[in-house]
């Protein structure tokens, strides 16, 4: 069997939320580096072309990486397994078997919930750590945890 890629992708209202995201990094950055040359030097014109250019790349990348991001990250659930994938020049795939399935949770942040979206965690018996699927509709997210919540408890084995 190939593994295919997952099915879903985030809510669309994900990328407006990671571009918000972003821009409360990348504005507060760009005002410290422009300040820095305005206050801080002799003002020499090559560095204030250099804190200019950081600053733009920062804006620019703000804006769009959200969109790149939401164009290869994706996921799937299935009465056997959790699968994910993300990543834009390494891909890395993950795949839980509902059997491996210790906890499910959701978790909906301040800006998050001014979109409407949750993340739903997937907790397993892996050392690789938990499985999240992100920017979920809030009631998607819930449903969905319902869901695999249902699936784990009948599944057989001990998640161990």
């Amino acid at each position: 069997m190939r593994l295919r890629p997952p099915r879903n992708q985030a809510d669309p209202r994900a990328v407006p939320w990671w571009t918000a995201q972003a821009l409360m990094l990348a504005v507060p950055v760009a005002i410290c580096v422009v300040a820095a040359y305005w206050f801080f030097t002799d003002r020499p014109l090559w560095l204030g072309v250099l804190a200019g250019a950081v600053a733009v790349l920062g804006l620019v990348l703000a804006l769009v990486a959200p969109r790149a991001y939401y164009r290869v990250q994706r996921w799937e659930v299935t009465d056997e397994a959790v699968y994910t994938r993300k990543g834009w020049l390494t891909h890395t795939w993950r795949v839980a078997p509902m059997s491996r399935i210790q906890t499910v949770d959701t978790a909906r942040g301040p800006v998050q919930r001014l979109f409407g979206l949750a993340d739903v965690t997937v907790t397993t018996a892996s050392s690789a750590g938990a499985i999240k699927i992100e920017a979920l509709d809030h009631e998607l997210a819930a449903d969905l945890a319902e869901r695999l919540t249902k699936i784990t408890q009948a599944t057989p084995g001990d998640a161990t």
